[in-house]
């Protein structure tokens, strides 16, 4: 049972875990853009801090919105964000999948450009 935590074993385990991480965070699964106005934009988490938001997408007044859930990495997307509220927005997002822990965000759609909509 020695060899189970030898010096080899503990640096190839971590060179796996952040070529993982390495992959994850840099290769997106999917990216694009949905319009709408936000609902809801907090900054929140006992240790790790994330910028979360809602937006609302109505297709035709009086019908219901359709509510997406995303997050925010960049401070200056997290301020402009929160200037912007209230305002018919374009958000362009990456989807990044099977992140490891949701101190990088609490959804799997990260918001990295924002566009107002006059």
């Amino acid at each position: 049972m020695a060899w189970l935590w030898s010096p080899k074993l503990l640096l190839l385990l971590l060179f796996f875990g952040a070529a993982y991480l390495l992959v994850a965070f840099n290769y997106s699964y999917s990216d694009g853009n949905r319009a709408g106005y936000i609902q809801k934009f907090s900054h929140k988490g006992w240790i790790c801090k994330t910028h979360e938001g809602e937006l609302a997408m109505t297709t035709v007044p009086g019908v219901a919105p359709v509510l997406w859930e995303f997050s925010v990495r960049d401070e200056t997307i997290a301020s402009q964000l929160s200037q912007v509220m209230g305002k018919r927005l374009v958000l362009h997002y990456k989807e990044y999948r099977h992140l490891p822990t949701t101190c990088f965000g609490e959804t799997a759609y990260f918001v990295d450009r924002v566009e107002i909509q006059e």
